[in-house]
């Protein structure tokens, strides 16, 4: 019986810490604006997000999906010199998921290949369950 409830208690001690892993406080950064301060800010803010432990995804819709392209050139800001393309980048080499919105490439003449390493394209479904998760929280710039 012994055996019987210590298994009982490692099984729940368990389900517990996977209900937590899947539960945790998260970051959805959703960004629409093309104006390059607004992008840049979002940025900072993921990468401060991030550096404090927090999870972060990104969707890049609208004209914000432009920092996903190779070829696109974005200013520098002060005070880091760096800008909105070279944080997201920073984000994405961290592991940070981020994409464009699932009507970015059908309403544009680009492809994925056109996309910077590391840019998926959301699927609504998905991105519909991620959003329902308990604990994400949303930034909109």
């Amino acid at each position: 019986m012994k055996s019987i409830l210590a298994l009982l208690i490692a099984t729940v001690a368990a389900l517990g810490m996977v209900i937590s892993e899947t539960n945790e406080d998260s970051l959805f950064v959703v960004l629409t604006s093309g104006d390059a301060e607004t992008q840049m800010m979002a940025m900072v803010l993921a990468t401060q997000s991030l550096n404090q432990d927090v999870p972060v995804r990104v969707l890049l819709c609208s004209d914000a999906g432009n920092l996903a392209l190779k070829d696109s050139e974005f200013p520098s800001f002060a005070p880091a010199g760096r800008s909105p393309k070279q944080l997201l980048q920073g984000l994405i080499d961290r592991g940070v998921t981020a994409e464009v919105c699932g009507i970015y490439l059908p309403n544009r003449e680009y492809t994925e290949a056109d996309f910077m390493d590391g840019i998926g394209v959301a699927s609504p479904p998905e991105v519909a369950g991620f959003m329902k998760q308990k604990g994400v929280r949303y930034f909109t710039f």
